[in-house]
C-alpha cells in the first residue's frame, strides 16, 4: 500500500492458498493445491482485506494525491483479484456443481462489495479532489488516464446520486448479480443437460462414421444405449445440420437448438429476461438516462445508442436484399433436387453448402483433412506470430492444469526474454460453456512486475481415441481469433493492471483479434501448417482461393444472423423502465422479440438471430457483459477490414508491420483515445467500405468515401 495510515487502519492477512501469489513460474496457479473448498474462505478474506484497505485510504489524515488515493486504490484487492480470476476461469470453462453453487452464493457478496468502494462518499471525496487537481499535477498520459477512468468510474457507478438513490443502485446491483448468474447457469443447462436424441443410424444419415459413433456414445452416457444423440452447441445454427440428409431430423435438431430455455422443456429463462431488462431500465432511469444503452455505451468509442444502431441501419437494405436473392437460390437448388417444400433455416445451410460446392466446388469436408489442430496452432498461428512480430514457443508438461486437455506454452519475446505463459483448452465438454473466449490468469502489470499468463478456451469436438484431430475451417479462423487477443494481452505494457492489455472498450476489444484472422489464409502462412493428415501435401492454391471466394457467399445467413442479434441486444438495451415493466409474462417476452425482430426489415422466419434472447449468454448472463455492445462485434470488424487492407497496402506479413501495429495498438491497452490509436496505426480514420466489400455487400466500384469519425458516423447516415 502507499503511504496508507496502518497506525488507524490494521489490514487482516490473509491464509490459505490464495493469500499470496503463486510460487510457480509467472505466477500462475498451482491447481493441484487448490480445493473447491478453498474458493469461500479466499472470497471473504479477500473481500475484508480489501475492504480494510479501502478504510486506510480514507482515514489517512494525508490530504489527498495521485500517490495515496488513486495509485493505493489500484493497487487494493489483490487476494481478492487472484481468487476471482482463477474461480471465474473454471466456473466458465470446467464447472461443476459445486462451483456453481458457490457462484451463487458469491456472486452477489461480490457486487455488494464493489459497490461499497465505488459507492462510498469518503473514498469518493478523496479521488474528486486530486481529479480537481488535475490541472495542477505532473503525470504520465497513463497515471492521468488512471485518474479520469477511476473519477468517471465512480461517476458511473452512482457517486453524485443522493444517498437514497445510491442505495437503490446498490439493491439492483445485487438484484442484478442473482439473476444474470441464474440466466448463465440455465441457458448452460439448457444446451448441455438437453442432447437431442435419434431412434435410428438412418435418422444420422450423411454424417461421418465418427460422428455418428459420438452419437451413440453420448446416447449412452445420458442412459439411453442404443440411440444416438447430439449435443447442442451454443448458437441458434448446429454445425451438423449441413451434412445431414433426414429433413425431419434437420427440423427436429434445429428446433431443439431455437426453442431452448423457452418452456418448451424444462428450462424457461424468459421471466429472468424481463427482470434484467427491468432492472437496468430502471438503473439507468436513476441517473437520468433514456434507456440501459445510454447508460452502459459511456465508455465506448461509439459513445452514442445512435451511432452503433446508424452503422448497422446501413447495412440493413444491402442485406435484406442478399437473404431474398440467397433465398431465391436455394429454393431453385431444392426443387432441382425434386424437394416439394421451400427454404427453411434448418435447410438453410445444407442447400448453401450445396450451392458453393457446385459454384465453387468446395467440399467442407476435403477442406477439413488440411487442418489438424495441432499443426493449426504450433505451425499456423505461433508461425504466424513469429513471422509478424518475432515471438517464439515452448511446449511444457511441467505445470499443473484445471483439465488433462489443456495444453500449455512459455511465449518468449523477439529478444529471447520470457513474455509470458499461455494455456490453450480446445476442446468441448459438457463442463464448459459455449463459445471461444480468452482471458488472464495474471495480468501484466510494470506496478507489480508480473507478465501476463493467458488463456485461450475453444469448443472444438473432440475426436474420438485415436483419430486424428480434424478441425473445421471456421475453428481454424476462430483458433487465429482468439489468439489475436492474447497477443493483444502479451504485448501489454502498462503500469497499471486496470488500464493492461485487453482492458479496452467492449467496442474496441474484439478488433485486434479479428485482424489476426487475417492471415489464416496469408499463402506463406497456409503453406506451413495446412498439410493433408494423411499425405502431408500442403493444401492446393486452388482450394484456398475457392475458400476465400466462397466466404462472400451466403451473407445473408453469415452476416444476418449477427446484425440481428446485435439489433435484437439494443432493442433489449432501448426500453424504458414503463416499456420494460410492462413485459411481465413469457408471453410478453416472446412478443417483445419476435416485435423487435420483425421491426428490422430482414428475412427473420428464414434466418432467425445468433442467439435468441432466451440464450443470448453475450447480453443476458452478466449484470453488463455485452449488453447494448453486441454490435462490438460489427463496429470491429470495420476497424479489422480496413486495418487488412492497411497490411496488404504495406507489404503484409512483415516484422516491419507487426513491429508497427504492436507499437501503436496492441501495448497501448486502455490508456488513449481509440479514434487516436486507430489514426496513429492507419494514419487516418477509420473506413466502412472494407468491411461493406468483404461482405459482398457491396463491389469495389461502389466503394465511396465512408470514413466514420470519432463520435458520429458519415453525416448521411447518422440516425
Amino acid at each position: 500500500m502507499a503511504e496508507a495510515n496502518t497506525e488507524t487502519t490494521a489490514i487482516p492477512a490473509g491464509t490459505g492458498y490464495f493469500a499470496a501469489d503463486s510460487t510457480l513460474p509467472f505466477k500462475t496457479p498451482d491447481f493441484s493445491q487448490i480445493s473447491e473448498e478453498d474458493y469461500i474462505p479466499a472470497f471473504e478474506q479477500g473481500m475484508a482485506i480489501q475492504k480494510a484497505e479501502i478504510a486506510a485510504i480514507i482515514d489517512n489524515p494525508a490530504p489527498p494525491t495521485f500517490e495515496n488515493t488513486i495509485v493505493a486504490l489500484e493497487k487494493s484487492g489483490r487476494m481478492l483479484g487472484r481468487v476471482a480470476r482463477v474461480f471465474f476461469a473454471l466456473t466458465g470453462s470446467n464447472t461443476t456443481d459445486r462451483l456453481d453453487d458457490i457462484n451463487t452464493e458469491i456472486s452477489p457478496k461480490l457486487t455488494a462489495h464493489g459497490d461499497s468502494i465505488t459507492l462510498n462518499p469518503e473514498l469518493f471525496a478523496r479521488v474528486k479532489a486530486v481529479y480537481d487537481n488535475r490541472a495542477a499535477m505532473t503525470m504520465t498520459r497513463e497515471d492521468a488516464k488512471l485518474l479520469e477512468d477511476t473519477y468517471k468510474g465512480m461517476v458511473h457507478a452512482g457517486a453524485l446520486l443522493t444517498e437514497a438513490q445510491r442505495e437503490r443502485v446498490k439493491a439492483i446491483n445485487s438484484e442484478l448479480s442473482t439473476v444474470t448468474t441464474e440466466f448463465s447457469q440455465l441457458a448452460r443447462a439448457a444446451m448441455n443437460d438437453n442432447p437431442v436424441f435419434f431412434d435410428s443410424r438412418e435418422d444420422l444419415a450423411g454424417l461421418s462414421d465418427s460422428d455418428i459413433q459420438a452419437a451413440a456414445d453420448l446416447a449412452a452416457e445420458n442412459g439411453q444405449p442404443g440411440k444416438f444423440a447430439i449435443a447442442l452447441q451454443n448458437t441458434t445454427q448446429q454445425p451438423l445440420l449441413p451434412s445431414m440428409e433426414n429433413r425431419a431430423a434437420r427440423e427436429k435438431l434445429f428446433m431443439a437448438s431455437y426453442h431452448r430455455a423457452d418452456g418448451r422443456m424444462d428450462v424457461d429463462t424468459r421471466m429472468l429476461i424481463a427482470k434484467i431488462a427491468t432492472l437496468r431500465a430502471e438503473k439507468a432511469a436513476l441517473f437520468g438516462e433514456a434507456d440501459w444503452a445510454s447508460y452502459a455505451m459511456w465508455d465506448r468509442m461509439a459513445e452514442k445508442p445512435a451511432t452503433a444502431l446508424g452503422f448497422m441501419e446501413q447495412m440493413v437494405p444491402a442485406l435484406a436484399a442478399t437473404q431474398r436473392r440467397e433465398a431465391a437460390m436455394l429454393n431453385e437448388a431444392i426443387a432441382a433436387e425434386g424437394g416439394d417444400y421451400e427454404v427453411k433455416p434448418w435447410d438453410w445451410y445444407r442447400y448453401a453448402n450445396k450451392i458453393k460446392a457446385e459454384r465453387y466446388d468446395l467440399d467442407e469436408d476435403a477442406v477439413m483433412e488440411y487442418f489438424v489442430l495441432d499443426k493449426v496452432l504450433e505451425d499456423g498461428v505461433f508461425h504466424m506470430a513469429g513471422k509478424l512480430y518475432g515471438l517464439t514457443f515452448q511446449r511444457r508438461t511441467d505445470l499443473p492444469v484445471y483439465h488433462p486437455d489443456v495444453w500449455t506454452y512459455t511465449v518468449f519475446d523477439r529478444d529471447g526474454s520470457e513474455l509470458g505463459l499461455f494455456y490453450f483448452d480446445p476442446f468441448q465438454r459438457s463442463s464448459k460453456r459455449g463459445g471461444a473466449w480468452m482471458s488472464n490468469f495474471v495480468d501484466q502489470s510494470h506496478l507489480w512486475g508480473t507478465k501476463p499468463v493467458i488463456y485461450n478456451v475453444l469448443n472444438i469436438p473432440k475426436a474420438p481415441e485415436g483419430e486424428v484431430q480434424l478441425v473445421s475451417f471456421d475453428w481454424v479462423n476462430t483458433t487465429f481469433h482468439e489468439f489475436g487477443h492474447a497477443l493483444h494481452g502479451f504485448f501489454a505494457n502498462q503500469k497499471y493492471e486496470s488500464l493492461s492489455g485487453t482492458a479496452t472498450a467492449r467496442d474496441f476489444v474484439e478488433y485486434p483479434s479479428q485482424v489476426h484472422e487475417m492471415w489464416a489464409t496469408w499463402p506463406s502462412v497456409l503453406s506451413n501448417y495446412a498439410k493433408h493428415y494423411k499425405t502431408g501435401e500442403t493444401i492446393p492454391d486452388e482450394m484456398i482461393a475457392k475458400i476465400e471466394a466462397a466466404a462472400k457467399f451466403n451473407q445473408g445467413y453469415d452476416f444476418g444472423e449477427v446484425v440481428e442479434a446485435a439489433l435484437l441486444d439494443m432493442k433489449w438495451s432501448a426500453l424504458s423502465p414503463e416499456e420494460a415493466a410492462a413485459i411481465d409474462t413469457p408471453e410478453k417476452v416472446d412478443a417483445f422479440e419476435r416485435r423487435s425482430l420483425e421491426e428490422l426489415g430482414l428475412e427473420i422466419d428464414l434466418v432467425p438471430p445468433r442467439y435468441r434472447s432466451t440464450y443470448f449468454n453475450h447480453i443476458f448472463s452478466s449484470p453488463s457483459g455485452y449488453s447494448a455492445g453486441y454490435y462490438s462485434y460489427l463496429w470491429t470488424e470495420m476497424l479489422d477490414r480496413d486495418s487488412r487492407q492497411w497490411f496488404i497496402d504495406n507489404g503484409g506479413l512483415t516484422r516491419a508491420n507487426g513491429d508497427h501495429y504492436r507499437a501503436t495498438v496492441l501495448s497501448q491497452g486502455g490508456t488513449m483515445d481509440y479514434f487516436k490509436m486507430f489514426e496513429n496505426f492507419a494514419g487516418r480514420k477509420p473506413d466502412v467500405t472494407p468491411m461493406l466489400a468483404a461482405r459482398g455487400l457491396i463491389a469495389g466500384e461502389e466503394a465511396a468515401d465512408s470514413e466514420v469519425s470519432d463520435g458520429a458516423l458519415p453525416a448521411e447516415n447518422a440516425q
